[in-house]
């Protein structure tokens, strides 16, 4: 068996499914009865597929020549996969592969020399006739694998160095190598199908959005101005001593003024930008598909959401089902502890506080016996039999680490008696009411927390996705990787207490967010109960999109800015002026692009999904930016560095 065939067949799963993937579009064009389940495809709904021979100088991809192609000449473009002793080589181009077979006559011994000398990765352009494969030697594993190219001219079109890795996506390499050489592991499978498949669903989107409801695809500019509140953002200093341009967290702004500029439906994919520091799988810039709507309410805009995700949804993916299910903030934080609950399993919270109300547990009566104060529990099934005490030691640890917060554990055993500290203070029916009210099987382990209602649940939706990484290493299957379960929270605070000053408040969501109309009188007596009209669309436990209904009131959001939240309205002039020139009634959502492609491609991060990416610590480590620019450069911007640089080195041209 060739080399490469054999290396195929030992490649795993996840690097050798989105190879054999790449190849559908070709056979499904020459109508061959092999195909690979689930590949990006190259064109529209109810369009034809895609010309990719058109203007260049081949007549085919090595990914779509089958049986049918037999006995014509082609052209084919690629780099050089493998080489196997003068008698064949394997060439490569985004669709896949095709075998190249060297005749062994006198004639071709110039071919079989330059095919021989020239490197792998080298780029050729072969042109040849497409004959069958001799019996035996069919790859049935392969698209390409009935033929091969019996080669009659070849060209170096550039030949290769020796790289710093093997272009083989069995090749284990760092993720900071991969980004060092991203124009190198950009070659491989995985991320040629990862960014086919995010420009395919970006296409389609713009076709749904566009075509057929009607939107506007407007660029709002980079250079901006601070926004209050949010997260931190980059400056960009200006010509104008001490003037800076910040870059927009999102186009928040500017969408709602092109609502009141009467252009009633907005789309654009946005870039963003965010200094959030070193984050494991955030980015400085990332992009969003960013919608406003005037004359909406909650219910269009969350219903055009689902259209839009339904259209684009890849057709080798399983279809998704609209509507989504909703649930409120409160209820996802008691029943999830998350208000971006990962609904693909269950081991919801039970609220088991009737419970203990009774029992003389003195530190359980303190906690219940305070305001907000509870009792909740999860049950993990046959936790008993995948879980060590080093695992719930581990689990007791997090709780106290994260949120200050105590639990215990009890496990139901055969004879319906329960392990716990717990257990002495407890009488036979209140052990049965517990085992009742958890939903307990022998063998199962239940978590307890006691306390403040907030703290109590998100300590144990956190513990919940803890125990469901830990099964899942041990072989249990809880979360099909397969499966899209998308969810709507709806209902969130308007307001949150700061941290390092509970008696102010900060936005939920953003300053612009539109009151819940039937708390609006709450603003003026007990602003930290009103409810906005902000919604989250949560896939899979990940939230990858947020929106609201805003204020279109210059007097409401003026009230919001100064009297609630005690901002500066100088820095926001231009809005409240806009809104109080006849705006009318607006929202919108922005979708985040990176995360939606993560989640649909089985990616470990959104840098698997982007082509150029920056590092966990916001580098780029191909070109080495951020880099040091030399004083002179930055006079006209009246920046000085505080401490002495580097010698900067100036290239002369």
């Amino acid at each position: 068996m060739p080399v490469f065939w054999r290396t195929m067949r030992g490649l795993p799963g996840p690097l050798r499914a989105p190879l054999s993937l790449l190849f559908r579009r070709g056979a499904a064009k020459s109508g061959a009865r092999r195909v690979s389940a689930g590949t990006p495809t190259l064109h529209a709904h109810g369009a034809g597929p895609a010309d990719v021979n058109s203007f260049v100088s081949r007549t085919k991809t090595c990914g779509e020549l089958r049986s049918a192609h037999v006995g014509q000449e082609v052209t084919l473009c690629g780099w050089i996969q493998y080489q196997r002793q003068q008698q064949f080589v394997v060439l490569r181009d985004f669709q896949g592969l095709t075998q190249i077979i060297i005749p062994q006559d006198e004639a071709a011994s110039h071919l079989r020399k330059i095919l021989h000398d020239t490197p792998v990765e080298s780029v050729l352009r072969v042109t040849g006739t497409v004959v069958p494969r001799p019996p035996g030697q069919t790859n049935p594993r392969l698209p390409t694998g009935d033929i091969e190219v019996k080669v009659k001219t070849v060209e170096v079109l550039n030949s290769c160095k020796k790289l710093p890795f093997e272009m083989k996506d069995f090749v284990k390499k760092t993720e900071a190598l991969r980004m060092q050489y991203r124009y190198l592991d950009l070659r491989s499978a995985q991320m040629q199908y990862n960014l086919r498949m995010r420009s395919q669903v970006v296409m389609r989107m713009r076709e749904y959005l566009c075509n057929r409801h009607g939107f506007v695809d407007v660029e709002t500019p980079t250079l901006f101005k601070k926004t209050p509140g949010g997260a931190k953002e980059f400056v960009v200093p200006s010509r104008e001593a001490g003037k800076f341009y910040s870059l927009p967290q999102s186009p928040q702004q500017f969408k709602q003024l092109l609502m009141v500029g009467g252009l009633d439906r907005y789309f654009q994919v946005a870039r963003c930008y965010r200094d959030e520091g070193s984050k494991p799988d955030r980015q400085p810039e990332f992009t969003q598909i960013d919608i406003e709507m005037s004359f909406a309410d909650q219910t269009g805009i969350q219903a055009l959401i689902e259209g839009l995700l339904q259209y684009s949804w890849p057709e080798e993916k399983r279809p998704i089902t609209i509507p989504f299910p909703s649930i409120t903030y409160d209820e996802a934080l008691a029943t999830y502890g998350s208000d971006k609950p990962d609904t693909r399993f269950e081991m919801k919270i039970i609220d088991v506080t009737d419970v203990f109300r009774n029992a003389k547990v003195g530190v359980l009566q303190k906690f219940l016996n305070e305001p907000r104060g509870t009792s909740r529990a999860i049950c993990i099934p046959q936790g008993a039999k995948h879980l060590q005490n080093k695992d719930l030691e581990s689990l007791n640890e997090l709780a106290k680490s994260q949120f200050n917060q105590g639990i215990l554990h009890l496990i139901l055993r055969s004879d319906g008696s329960i392990k716990s500290p717990l257990g002495k203070f407890l009488n036979e029916e209140q052990k049965r009411e517990l085992v009742r009210a958890v939903q307990a099987n022998v063998g199962d382990v239940v978590l307890l927390a006691a306390g403040e209602h907030e703290k109590v649940c998100s300590t144990l939706g956190k513990l919940r996705l803890e125990v469901a990484d830990l099964l899942e290493a041990r072989g249990l299957s809880l979360r099909n990787p397969s499966a899209f379960h998308f969810l709507w929270v709806v209902d969130f605070p308007l307001f949150l207490r700061k941290e390092e000053n509970p008696r102010q408040l900060e936005s939920a969501h953003h300053p612009f967010t539109a009151p819940h109309p039937s708390d609006e009188h709450l603003l003026y007596t007990d602003p930290a109960k009103v409810r906005g009209q902000h919604y989250d669309l949560v896939l899979n436990g990940n939230e990858i999109g947020g929106g609201s209904i805003r204020i279109h009131s210059a007097k409401l959001q003026r009230f919001i800015l100064e009297t609630v939240l005690k901002e500066d309205t100088e820095l926001l002039s231009h809005l409240l002026e806009a809104l109080d020139s006849g705006a009318p009634p607006h929202g919108g959502i922005a979708l985040g692009l990176d995360r939606l492609i993560c989640l649909l491609v089985g990616a470990a991060s959104i840098r698997d999904v982007i082509a150029f990416p920056k590092s966990f610590k916001g580098r780029d480590l191909m070109c080495n930016s951020p880099d040091y620019i030399a004083p002179e450069e930055l006079e006209p911007y009246h920046v000085k560095i505080a401490e002495p640089m580097p010698e900067v080195k100036v290239k002369s041209n």
